[in-house]
C-alpha cells in the first residue's frame, strides 16, 4: 500500500522527517520578513453597533444585511489581504464608530 502510493503521488513515506528537520534550520537561518497584507478583522461591534455596520458599508461593497451579519460576528473579515495603509485605516475608522479591531 505505501509503495503504491509513494508511485500515485510521488511521494516518499521518509521525506517528511527529512523536510521538517530541514525546514526547522532554515527558518532559523532566515531573517523576518515584514508582514505586507493584512487581513482587517472585527472583534466586538461595541455599544455602537449602527456606526460600525456604517463604517463596514463604507469599507466594502456589501449591503447592509451583510454588513450587519458581518459587525456581530466575532472574527468576522471586514478586509482580506490589503495594505498596510489601508488596514490602519480602516481600523482607525471601525475604531472610531466603537468597534474592537484586529490586524491579521
Amino acid at each position: 500500500l505505501v509503495k503504491m502510493l509513494e508511485e500515485k503521488w510521488g511521494v516518499s513515506a521518509a521525506a517528511p522527517v527529512a523536510m521538517v528537520a530541514a525546514g526547522a534550520a532554515g527558518a532559523a537561518a532566515e531573517p523576518v520578513e515584514e508582514k505586507t497584507e493584512f487581513d482587517v478583522i472585527i472583534k466586538d461591534a461595541g455599544p455602537k453597533k449602527i456606526e460600525v455596520i456604517k463604517v463596514i458599508r463604507q469599507l466594502t461593497s456589501l449591503g447592509l444585511g451583510e454588513s450587519k451579519t458581518l459587525a456581530e460576528t466575532a472574527g468576522g473579515k471586514v478586509l482580506s489581504a490589503v495594505g498596510k495603509d489601508a488596514a490602519q485605516d480602516a481600523k482607525k475608522k471601525l475604531e472610531e464608530a466603537g468597534g474592537v479591531v484586529e490586524l491579521a
